[in-house]
């Protein structure tokens, strides 16, 4: 019982008629499991194969990819914000290219940096050596 009176009340210490009990959770019924969230609803909605006609055929398609499509029809058709959506999606495609091809240039430009760092450090002569001299480590 004296344990109980020296308890200090204040910031995360909350009074002691007010903690949770042993072996009780804070959130009885929480989330139920098994629920989906919105990004693994999207995926299945979008991978969802459908039926379309075009050029006077039947294909079965994906949802995203006839979305897509659609999109593209009514922009050729003059729908200036399906025009600009399309065009939104192609320049974020355009940079996510773009942005990928410099990645590897500056890894190209970060591996010459580290090189001649590591040549500093080692005191190598850059560029390839003809073989006379042997470093500490007889290489």
């Amino acid at each position: 019982m004296s344990a109980r009176k020296e308890y200090e009340v204040g910031y995360g210490k909350p009074p002691s008629q007010a903690q949770f009990e042993k072996g009780k959770s804070g959130n009885p019924k929480g989330r139920p499991k098994g629920t989906r969230n919105f990004a693994t609803d999207l995926d299945e909605v979008l991978a969802e194969q459908i039926t379309i006609t075009e050029g006077g055929q039947r294909r079965k398609v994906s949802s995203q990819l006839a979305a897509l499509k659609r999109l593209k029809e009514k922009a050729l058709k003059g729908d200036a914000r399906a025009l600009d959506r399309l065009l939104e999606l192609a320049n974020r495609r355009s940079s996510e290219i773009e942005g990928s091809n410099s990645e590897r240039v500056l890894k190209a430009e970060e591996d010459d940096i580290l090189e001649r760092y590591k040549n500093d450090i080692l005191n190598v002569p850059a560029g390839p050596s003809n073989g006379e001299a042997e470093d500490e480590y007889g290489s």
